[in-house]
């Protein structure tokens, strides 16, 4: 830390730790943000989490930057779906797919980090521009981390957002206004402006104000309202039927679990029954016991019912959902459909299938499943309302629910089979997703597990009704409806664009300035003797060394 004119403390160019303290306190950050998550959904733990993490890569040279995201990554990732272990059950490969994609975040975790170390130090010293600017560019270019890892590959995965993670905080309320990635933004930007402050004991009031305006917008801000349309009537039923991938199960026993929990619904009047993901084994419109089973059970309980199933057309099959009326397929109008957009890689479907089966094949060989994207509208409209749909994994990505909304949905209903997961943090990790999305759109949402956690949501986040695990049971009761579309639903997309190529392009500006800054100082300096010169070059050593400082 050197001194201004003025006696002030600023930082310099060197690292705020030493590498072996840095990666000590990087891994300390990715623990703690896997602690903010579900189970234990300590919330508070995300900015500090940040703060961690940004404080081992002040200073860092390309290579130490890169060791520290993978500290930070490696202490998150691998604990946080620590459950990807359990889906091949007690198969000897089974930890490879936790490995292969905790691994895989790991990794880009890492890489993402390099750009922020580089904005550390190439960001000018000014005092605002320390305040105010370094911030804002560290957090957008976090963020466009978590956009480029919930892109890519194969639809990427987005499980570990920061924003997510604040679904029983105060700050959710902020989703409604500039969606999650807005929130993981500025809940980073706070992170960074206290960083900052510190670094440069700029504590005068004036100095205070940018990371107390943003801590304000996040505790202060309400929550948008939307207008209330009335309510429906929902049965939703979580049979904790043998539906995981390798359960062992008699033919019809899943079909036959959700009916048997349903049966208390004969005596209700339902506008709407529900069942979860993967709750009838076979295709109705292949399988004819399926489709009169149905059929009667619609009747009997007078209400259509919203299940799902595997279902082929045209050769290919689809993840399902389905509005299954007493009429069954030839219900007047057509039944109404929706197939999953966001199939999961290498556990509904395998991309490069050949590539894959030269490197694991027995692996590979046990996924037979290959499920292809639905291009649908996720809508179902009952008669009494439009229900938005997200089937399982399709809760995490940001287009299938904006979509909804934009089609009129006027509550939420995501269908989930979490049995392959039984006894881990998955489904309650999901449950949070499910009701950051309430909170985000000012819906209510039913979400509904084969095998628990199941709840309905209110519009505000407020659990209504819910149904532990390893149970069966039915969740009744009349389910506000909303309509209009919050801010985050109709901007949500512009601010992603915005932080995404304002980080890049931000990046590359300083990344110009900082060289001009250089060359300029060099030219003033005397030339070195060429001898000189190249005795400073000949250490290749030291310069490996230095580039993990």
């Amino acid at each position: 830390m050197s001194r201004s004119k003025r006696g002030r403390p600023r930082p310099d160019g060197r690292a705020a730790l030493p590498l072996w303290a840095a990666l000590v306190v990087a891994a300390a950050g990715g623990l703690a943000l896997d602690a903010s998550f579900p189970s234990l959904g300590i919330w508070a733990l995300a900015p500090v989490a940040v703060a961690l993490s940004l404080a081992s890569l002040i200073g860092r040279r390309v290579g130490g930057a890169l060791l520290a995201g993978l500290a930070f990554g490696a202490a998150f990732w691998f604990p946080h779906i620590d459950w990807t272990a359990r889906f091949l059950a007690d198969q000897p490969l089974a930890w490879l797919p936790w490995v292969a994609l905790a691994g895989l975040q790991t990794i880009f975790t890492g890489l993402g980090a390099v750009p922020m170390a580089l904005a550390y130090r190439w960001f000018p010293t000014g005092r605002w521009a320390r305040l105010v600017g370094l911030p804002a560019l560290v957090a957008a270019l976090w963020t466009a981390r978590e956009l480029a890892t919930g892109s890519w590959p194969y639809g990427g995965f987005a499980w570990g957002r920061i924003g997510m993670s604040q679904s029983e905080s105060p700050l959710a309320q902020v989703t409604s206004w500039i969606g999650v990635t807005g929130l993981t933004f500025l809940i980073v930007m706070f992170s960074a402006a206290v960083i900052e402050i510190v670094r440069t004991r700029a504590w005068r009031p004036s100095s205070l104000a940018p990371a107390a305006a943003v801590a304000l917008v996040l505790l202060v801000v309400p929550q948008w309202q939307t207008a209330g349309a009335g309510a429906l009537t929902v049965g939703a039923v979580q049979g904790d039927g043998p539906t995981a991938y390798f359960d062992h199960r008699e033919p019809y026993s899943v079909l036959q679990a959700q009916l048997d929990a349903s049966q208390p619904l004969r005596g209700e009047q339902v506008d709407v029954v529900v069942w979860p993901e993967g709750g009838v084994e076979y295709d109705p419109l292949q399988d004819q016991t399926t489709a009169l089973e149905l059929s009667a059970a619609a009747r009997a309980f007078d209400a259509p019912i919203l299940m799902n199933a595997a279902s082929v057309r045209d050769d290919l099959i689809y993840n399902t959902s389905m509005l299954w009326t007493a009429d069954g397929a030839d219900v007047a109008g057509g039944l109404q459909t929706h197939s999953k957009w966001h199939p999961v890689p290498f556990g509904e479907y395998v991309p490069d299938r050949a590539f894959y089966e030269g490197l694991v094949p027995d692996l590979i060989g046990l996924i037979g499943r290959e499920y292809t994207p639905g291009t649908d509208a996720p809508t179902i409209d009952v008669g009494e309302a439009i229900i938005g749909l997200a089937i399982c994994f399709d809760v995490i990505y940001d287009d299938i629910i904006r979509e909804g909304a934009h089609r009129g949905a006027q509550l939420y209903v995501f269908q989930t089979n979490n049995a392959d997961f039984r006894g881990t943090d998955e489904n309650l990790q999901q449950l949070a997703f499910a009701r950051m999305r309430a909170i985000e759109t000012g819906r209510s949402v039913v979400n509904l597990s084969t095998v628990g956690t199941s709840q309905i949501v209110a519009p505000d986040g407020t659990t209504m009704s819910s149904l532990a695990v390893d149970q069966s049971g039915i969740l009744i009761g009349d389910v506000e409806l909303r309509e209009g579309l919050t801010p985050g639903v109709v901007v949500g997309p512009w601010v992603q664009a915005l932080l995404f190529w304002g980080g890049v392009l931000g990046l590359a500006l300083v990344g110009v300035l900082h060289a001009l800054r250089g060359r300029g100082g060099s030219s003033r300096r005397t030339p070195r003797r060429p001898a000189a010169r190249r005795a400073r070059r000949a250490d290749d050593a030291a310069r490996v060394r230095a580039m993990f400082r």
